[in-house]
């Protein structure tokens, strides 16, 4: 470790602005442009402000202080509103904001937690926790250098949001919007599974350990519920060749595959980006008319009147009579293929995003370490904003 590098707390490196913070009850609020932050980011949006510029928020209380699940510190740039359930600080002359935000989600403070049924991180222990910290040149190079990984998985990811929304605005054209008063010539309502074959999963036994943390994808309904775009590209869990031929899971093709959780969160859906497992706790529907991206944007849009009219009401859970015995509107193939046609582009550029922040998201968690330990030293970046 260079000598320049110093461990600090971050009492220290930072300007606290809790002070200035102001909780506003939800009935009391008036919607607005505004952002209005909590613990783990954005909560609502309201019609004023009491920031504007770059600060660093970090979790005051929440169970994600102890599990982590999402960052506890998080940039917010501009005009917005804080709640006292985050800390506000910018980094002083002695550090960069967002060098800071790195350290903070990269260390260890579950030692300075407090509350057992609660955990909370107080103004006290927050200020004790210790960062190791270069020269302020070089913590703007370290942050410079993930910032800009983050910044394309966040332009990728406001793109795709854009992208899908363009894809459902065509197919409200084509396929609602003809329908609206009545069915034009050659189309008819039918089943979702005139057009997909219904596929369910399962689960190799939990105590057989060669079963698990193989090379083989396997999607729950909680990757599904997790996912926040189109195509599902990673699992939380893995499963080995011996778990997929010693249990009822399969395999499920790419592409052509739309899955949707079966449980608590009824009605979610992802395409598959990758081929993987899946457990019993989704449904997969694979195209039998080489049109899977019309079959997600049919799904997409019926998916709640297909549960309401399965069960009369909507349950917490999808049964295959929901597929079986639903009603939906079926254009003739040919139209259906053209829009196939037209769309595809644009779900493959999504996928292409998605899979490229992947691979941006596993190269920043790798340098990051390196990185905040001083392993890997950058040089002196010129000033970005």
């Amino acid at each position: 470790m260079a000598g320049d590098w110093k461990q600090r707390t971050l009492a220290e490196l930072t300007e606290n602005f809790d002070g200035q913070r102001v909780p506003v009850k939800e009935s009391e609020r008036k919607p607005g442009p505004y952002p209005y932050y909590g613990a783990s980011g954005i909560v609502d949006h309201v019609d004023k402000f009491i920031f504007d510029g770059d600060y660093l928020l970090i979790a005051e209380d929440g169970e994600n202080l102890r599990t982590q699940k999402t960052p506890i510190a998080f940039l917010a740039r501009g005009k917005f509103w804080v709640n006292n359930h985050a800390h506000i600080v910018t980094g002083n002359a002695q550090s960069n904001t967002r060098f800071l935000m790195y350290a903070l989600n990269n260390a260890d403070i579950h030692g300075y937690l407090t509350g057992s049924t609660m955990p909370k991180l107080t103004q006290g222990n927050m200020n004790r926790i210790p960062i190791l910290a270069p020269p302020p040149d070089e913590q703007h190079s370290i942050a410079s250098i993930l910032g800009a990984l983050d910044d394309k998985i966040e332009l990728n990811r406001r793109m795709d949001k854009t992208l899908e929304a363009l894809a459902q605005t065509i197919f409200k054209s084509w396929f609602v919007d003809t329908t609206a008063t009545k069915l034009p010539k050659g189309w008819r309502e039918g089943p979702i599974l005139e057009l997909a074959k219904l596929l369910s999963g399962g689960t190799p036994k939990t105590d057989r350990k060669e079963y698990w943390d193989g090379n083989i994808l396997w999607a729950s309904a909680k990757d599904v519920s997790q996912c926040g775009q189109a195509f599902l590209v990673a699992t939380e869990r893995t499963i080995t060749q011996k778990g997929l031929a010693e249990s009822a899971t399969q395999m499920i093709p790419a592409l052509c595959t739309v899955v949707v959780a079966r449980g608590a969160t009824t009605g979610r859906m992802v395409l598959l980006g990758r081929e993987m497992a899946m457990n019993q706790t989704c449904y997969a529907l694979a195209s039998t008319t080489g049109t899977p991206f019309a079959l997600y944007c049919m799904l997409r849009h019926e998916m709640d009147e297909l549960v309401h009219t399965a069960h009369g009401s909507v349950f917490d859970t999808i049964t295959t009579s929901t597929f079986a015995s639903s009603k939906i509107v079926l254009p003739p193939m040919t139209k259906l293929r053209e829009f196939e046609e037209s769309v595809s582009p644009i779900f493959r550029r999504i996928l292409a995003n998605i899979k490229e922040s992947h691979t941006l998201a596993e190269l920043r968690d790798a340098l990051l370490p390196k990185l905040l330990s001083g392993e890997l030293r950058v040089p002196r970046m010129p000033d970005v904003v």
